[in-house]
């Protein structure tokens, strides 16, 4: 059974607040030391904004809880998109700075081997790819953490860690998905439970993306 938790945050204390989330929510049953752990960082613009990706002190409070737990074979993976860039996004939203505090490191899923992955009973994925669905290599048998923000969307009204699979497991030429993203998002929860040994999410909300997301929106402190 999944496990939710919410913490109401301030500057000051968000860091030491992931890890008091991540304990609430009992990470350590689901994400195993002996693994390799992936954390599927989430880009919508190249450029920052608040909202709209991974924010720096959420990166920095899950990386700060995951090492200090002894946790050590980590790496941050994102994929590109027609209008993101992974490389350069990492260093304008200072992701690479914080990678580079852990000492973690940053694998673009652009450079990564992608594999053929036999689809199973899915609801949409076949009607695009048929036999020539791909995932990347990295990810199989690896657990996979997801740190997307709270914000709306266009195609899915709201967005999530449901969503932020979209980007990790399949190529950049995915915006065709969009005409069935419900059952496209059901049919990859169904391989990440295939693939992944350890599925976990840890969302930030202290600014939430209102309006026409996920890059043209209104950010609303929440503090969450």
């Amino acid at each position: 059974m999944s496990k939710v938790a919410i913490l109401k945050t301030e500057p000051s204390t968000v860091i030491k607040d992931y890890g008091k989330l991540m304990d609430l929510a009992d990470y350590q049953k689901h994400i195993k030391k002996q693994k390799r752990t992936l954390l599927k960082l989430n880009l919508s613009w190249t450029l920052y904004y608040p909202a709209c990706s991974t924010e720096p002190w959420q990166l920095d409070g899950v990386l700060k809880k995951l090492t200090s737990d002894g946790y050590k074979n980590i790496a941050a993976v994102e994929n590109k998109t027609v209008v993101t860039d992974p490389i350069k996004g990492a260093g304008l939203i200072k992701w690479n700075d914080i990678l580079s505090k852990y000492n973690i490191e940053y694998r673009p899923l652009t450079k990564e081997k992608w594999i053929k992955y036999k689809l199973k009973n899915t609801l949409a994925l076949h009607e695009f790819f048929g036999d020539n669905y791909v995932i990347p290599e990295i990810f199989s048998d690896s657990n996979i953490i997801h740190t997307n923000t709270l914000k709306c969307h266009g195609h899915t009204t709201i967005t999530g860690a449901m969503k932020n699979a979209f980007g990790g497991l399949i190529t950049e030429k995915r915006h065709h998905c969009h005409r069935k993203i419900h059952e496209v998002l059901v049919d990859l929860l169904q391989i990440q439970k295939d693939i992944h040994p350890g599925i976990f999410a840890v969302a930030d909300g202290t600014v939430c993306g209102d309006g026409k997301g996920p890059r043209t929106m209104i950010p609303r402190i929440k503090n969450y």
